[in-house]
């Protein structure tokens, strides 16, 4: 039997695709259809008949298309692209162009690299643009009116050595591509995309762990809305390239990136990462994370909650940093939210004062900021609950009102959600309405400090406490130091009757903040409870040190007391003023 001579010729490969095709048709189905038709039928049909290109194969959105020289499919690509860059069409084309040898198939269709490396080009061709190999480049410079950009070696998908290409700069769609693919604006927020973990496997198969730990990350990530995250399929373009973060940062437009590695090996799993300031190019942190390889998707989450709870902090800080070094002529809306939020955790009547200018000159610029007037209402909340407020009532209604501003603004915003369930709970006194917001604000986001940590006061205001603990032992997994967090622990454990353990949250919430005067009363109730009290007489001696006229009726009239029964028990027993 004679072996059957596998058939081989050099051919240029030209692949199309439209550019979000998928988007577009679930926007506008039959308009988008119809558009694709007309362009196939009044501008690529006739051009690749006038280039004597032939179609291969159709994919729906997309083509391959052989033609005898590189020249003539430069030449066809070029006019596509320069008369849709013309037309005024929402549709636009990707084109990679190869020449390479390929495999005719007994069906006439073409198989090979040859085909395959016009595929991979096209995926990363500049929207509207044509990026062509070293190969068509050697073949085709200097003799067509067009100029080349030199994009260095492509390490391209399933292509075993790089390959290096260059984006065709040509006439009327040169403009186009240039705008298209000109660095972002940055936005005005915090900003971050999350590179590709490295697989240190050594094993391809683990490809997908490491993927999908990334894909983790973006997500959660993605929940918080006050920052801005590059989507997955945008950072997954630097997969398996030696990147540059500056240049990284520039091309996506972001002032942060994370990268990180996984090294799976001996049932264990390391996984390394550390978040770079794209602009500068300094490391503002690095962690490692080493687990037992048991549960994949369960230790996916857990590590995605960890790096999560580590680097949103250390963006808020580095954004805090910025803001502050800026002139005060240059600010904006945003920077006077950043500026009003480290004034509002310091937790003192001066701070609370300073947060609230800063917070209403950034909603004079943007009366719609619903973070800055969620945050300026938790502002007055605190004024009527840590004594300091002069009005009390207005003080309530103003946290009220600025509460439903932020709603109205923004009612899908978790941490928007989390602060208006406490100042519906301790200023409107509906504990109700409290818990359907905060247990919403935890599942539109289980990954933020500030939507446990609320719904841990909400719980703890409506009396329940065993709940609040939970979600403050939740919150404490995702930002250990702060000490309102130790402080609502520790009165909920006083009404759980749990006073040595109240005593432990209160001296660990007067470590984090030695100011912090309502860990006094704190420990003077667990103290007295506990029959210690030379103890509470010294913690309440500081109660009136700090807040000289402090009694316990003006205590439970500023609100949220009515389930702090063994609380207010145990200041009558270290002997505050009734």
């Amino acid at each position: 039997m004679t072996e059957q001579r596998v058939q081989r010729r050099l051919a240029a490969i030209l692949a199309a695709d439209v550019v979000g095709y998928s988007a577009l048709m679930q926007r506008a189905e039959e308009a988008t259809y119809a558009e694709f038709e007309r362009l196939k039928r009044e501008l690529i049909e006739p051009s690749l008949s006038r280039h004597e290109g032939r179609l291969i194969k159709t994919t729906g959105d997309g083509a391959l298309v052989e033609f005898a020289s590189p020249l003539a499919a430069m030449r066809c690509a070029v006019e596509i692209q320069d008369h849709l860059a013309s037309s005024g069409s929402p549709l636009r084309l990707r084109v990679g162009l190869n020449l390479g040898d390929v495999i005719v198939g007994q069906d006439g269709e073409l198989y090979g690299d040859g085909i395959n490396i016009a595929v991979r080009l096209e995926g990363i061709a500049d929207p509207g643009g044509v990026l062509i190999s070293e190969k068509v480049y050697n073949e085709v410079e200097g003799k067509l009116d067009v100029g080349f950009e030199d994009r260095g070696e492509q390490q391209l998908k399933n292509i075993s050595k790089p390959i290096r290409a260059y984006a065709v700069r040509s006439g009327t769609y040169s403009a186009l591509t240039e705008r298209l693919s000109a660095a972002p604006a940055a936005p005005d927020k915090p900003s971050i995309a999350v590179l590709p973990f490295e697989n240190m496997s050594g094993d391809p198969e683990q490809e997908y762990f490491a993927d999908g730990m990334v894909e983790e990350i973006i997500t959660a990530l993605s929940r918080f809305k006050s920052l801005f995250v590059i989507a997955r399929n945008s950072s997954f373009t630097f997969k398996g390239k030696a990147v540059d973060i500056k240049e990284v940062g520039r091309r996506l437009g972001v002032r942060y990136v994370l990268e990180g590695a996984v090294r799976k090996a001996s049932g264990k799993v390391r996984i390394t990462g550390q978040l770079i300031d794209a602009v500068t190019g300094a490391h503002i942190w690095a962690d490692r994370f080493e687990r037992d390889l048991t549960d994949v998707f369960a230790l996916q989450d857990e590590v995605t909650v960890a790096v999560v709870s580590a680097i949103w902090p250390r963006l808020f800080e580095a954004e805090l940093a910025m803001a502050t070094r800026r002139r005060p002529e240059n600010l904006t809306a945003y920077d006077f939210f950043l500026r009003g939020a480290q004034q509002f955790y310091l937790l003192t009547r001066e701070g609370l004062a300073e947060a609230l200018r800063l917070l209403h000159r950034a909603l004079e610029l943007d009366p719609w900021f619903a973070e800055a007037a969620s945050l300026a209402g938790a502002c007055h909340m605190r004024n009527v609950l840590f004594g300091y407020s002069l009005d009390p009532q207005f003080e309530r209604q103003e946290a009220i009102r600025l509460s439903r501003l932020a709603l109205s603004a923004d009612h899908g915003d978790a941490e928007t959600l989390a602060m208006a369930a406490v100042i519906s709970a301790y200023m409107v006194g509906d504990s109700e309405s409290g818990i359907a917001m905060a247990d919403r604000a935890v599942a539109l986001n289980p990954n933020s400090f500030n939507t446990w940590f609320n719904r841990g006061w909400v719980y703890r205001i409506a009396g329940l406490c065993e709940e609040a603990i939970r979600s403050f032992e939740r919150a404490k997994r995702l930002s250990p130091v702060d000490p309102l967090l130790h402080f609502g622990m520790g009165t909920a454990l006083i009404e759980l009757r749990r006073f040595d353990e109240a005593v432990v949250a209160g001296k660990k919430a007067l470590r984090q903040n030695p100011s912090f005067s309502a860990a006094y009363r704190l420990l003077a109730s667990a103290f007295a409870h506990l029959g210690r009290n030379a103890e509470a007489d010294e913690a309440a001696a500081r109660v009136l040190e700090v807040d000289p006229a402090f009694t316990i009726s003006a205590f439970i009239a500023r609100g949220g007391q009515s389930n702090s029964k063994l609380l207010i028990e145990g200041l009558r027993k270290a002997g505050l003023p009734e």
